[in-house]
């Protein structure tokens, strides 16, 4: 019987979702029930998942979405909105409709959906996200730095040393620019009072520099 209610409309698009992630990933119901159980989830049974995917079982938690997403190596949020072309427009609340990809946007607090985070919200949002995109920043200036400086150390020719010593003087430069920004952009964030992702263990200076400095401010 096709699904009547909102509720189960999504439960019943999850568990396509599901399947297909399932297929795709090789894997069988019984494993995908051994491998939520050991995640610490025994509640998904195989009988549980073959419900699910035939229709039989019309809810799904939270819990549930979280842990098999992890299972069949998808992000949670595509089992929610699949963009795999199959759907032209879903229903993102009750009698809202919206086409995944604006779902999904929706849904990660990026899309101009008119439940679209707005004020503190959205720059709690921002700021989290420009956080990985100075963060990148960092380590792409390090690597380019790294590979300039390996260049110049291994340069056969002698002639050519200077002019990649000089190139990797400008890259370690900029590598330094970008730590700072990141160290500003993480202060940015503790006085807004959150917490800010934790670093690579490369990079774990950045935060031993800002604190050495509140330290000395404080001294």
């Amino acid at each position: 019987m096709a699904p009547t209610s909102w509720t189960s409309q999504l439960t019943a698009r999850i568990a396509s979702a599901l399947r297909s992630a399932r297929t795709t990933a090789g894997m069988t119901m019984a494993e995908v029930a051994a491998a939520c159980a050991e995640r610490g989830y025994e509640e998904m049974t195989a009988q549980t998942i073959k419900n699910l995917e035939t229709g039989r079982r019309t809810s799904l938690s939270v819990a549930d979405l979280l842990v098999l997403a992890d299972v069949v190596g998808v992000p949670p949020v595509l089992l929610l909105f699949p963009l795999d072309g199959t759907e032209a427009e879903v229903e993102v609340l009750p009698h809202r409709t919206a086409s995944p990809w604006d779902g999904l946007a929706w849904f990660t607090g990026e899309g101009r959906h008119s439940a679209a985070p707005s004020g503190e919200h959205q720059e709690v949002l921002d700021l989290y996200r420009a956080h990985d995109d100075v963060l990148a920043a960092v380590e792409a200036s390090i690597a380019m730095a790294t590979a300039r400086r390996r260049a110049a150390e291994t340069a056969l020719d002698p002639t050519l040393v200077p002019g990649l010593q000089e190139r990797a003087r400008s890259y370690e430069a900029l590598s330094l620019e970008d730590r700072k920004d990141l160290r500003a952009h993480r202060d940015r964030m503790r006085a807004r009072g959150l917490t800010p992702p934790p670093l690579p263990a490369d990079l774990q200076h950045v935060d031993e520099a800002a604190l050495a400095k509140d330290q000395e401010a404080t001294a």
